[in-house]
């Protein structure tokens, strides 16, 4: 792989994490926007910050999973990597423009199993990499649910005696910690899939050797990129999360994102990468479901649910066809 070709693969990943910052805004900010407890501005100010101190909180155990749990590093190189951001990136402009909130994580990961099967068959995918993921497909979202439901239902025992009036002022307040720790967790998690990616590049490169560390401005530029991304925000989505599931207080955004925020944590702090989307929608529908089950609009739920299951196959089909191309035409 030349150099130019490596800076240019570099390029187009760090393209990936300003859109994934771009298409995943929303589940940062979606439910602080929609409780007016921030304008849509400070919003994702207030994001795009947290978005990148997330780098002094977590190490690199995401990154690694990516860079070498997902597909064979032996049949990795430049047409493989482009063949699978072309396919993610794709994937999220086009679930951007319908305003449907896809996982930018399984789109990346789609595109990884897509480009290396186009290039090898299905022996190079690692079996175990893809099964932690499609765990996590499940669990995220789940677990982001029951701690929703449990904060919910904890806050309103504590606060019973409480005016709404008076709920409604603390919380306001409090939202603002639940959104940076969910924007931590954003930053995190996703920001490091990225760094994943150009760890393969160097590697594949030849500028590092299979076992040396991360280079720090791959860290700092990864982290800066995609708070940059979230700082632009993805508009069309945040209407979809804040406003067209549930209709959320301040005290449900707060059981929310806090919900979200501690299944982020746990998931990056064990090296799985999971989806934000995946994670705060449904803490989304978990707290919308303690009101009650209609307070819920659980047809705009399927939908989502529904673009979950297309990300990895459809992702994975663009980056073949990314592959192909660049394989023949490049």
């Amino acid at each position: 792989m030349s150099y130019e070709v490596l800076v240019f693969l570099v390029a187009v990943a760090l393209a990936f994490d300003f859109m994934n910052g771009f298409h995943d805004a929303a589940n940062a900010i979606a439910t602080i926007v929609s409780t007016r407890v921030l304008r849509p501005q400070w919003a994702v100010a207030w994001a795009a910050f947290f978005n990148f101190i997330a780098f002094l909180i977590f190490g690199v155990a995401v990154a690694a999973t990516i860079g070498k749990g997902i597909i064979d590093p032996e049949i990795i190189d430049h047409y493989v990597i482009f063949g699978a951001l072309i396919g993610a990136i794709s994937w999220n402009v086009i679930t951007w423009y319908y305003g449907i909130p896809s996982s930018s994580s399984h789109a990346l990961i789609g595109g990884l199993g897509g480009a290396a099967v186009a290039k090898g068959g299905v022996y190079t995918l690692i079996v175990s990499g893809f099964l932690k993921t499609a765990a996590a497909i499940v669990l995220s979202p789940a677990l982001g649910f029951v701690l929703g439901i449990v904060l919910m239902l904890a806050v309103t025992w504590v606060w019973a005696r409480s005016t709404p009036r008076r709920v409604d002022r603390w919380f306001r307040r409090l939202q603002l910690i639940s959104a940076s720790l969910y924007s931590i967790g954003h930053g995190g998690n996703d920001a490091q899939k990225t760094m994943g990616i150009i760890w393969m590049l160097l590697i594949s490169g030849g500028i590092l050797g299979a076992k040396d560390p991360l280079p720090l401005w791959v860290v700092f530029a990864c982290y800066g990129t995609i708070a940059l991304g979230t700082l632009f925000g993805g508009w069309r989505i945040v209407k979809t999360m804040g406003q067209k599931i549930t209709k959320l207080k301040p005290v449900s955004g707060f059981c929310a994102e806090t919900g979200g925020a501690i299944t982020l944590f746990l998931a990056t702090g064990l090296g799985v990468p999971v989806s934000t989307t995946h994670t705060i929608t449904g803490s989304i529908v978990g707290v919308g479901s303690v009101q009650k089950l209609s307070a819920v609009r659980w047809g705009v739920a399927g939908t989502i649910v529904w673009a979950w299951i297309f990300t990895i196959p459809c992702s994975a089909f663009i980056a073949a066809v990314a592959w192909w191309l660049a394989h023949h035409f490049l």
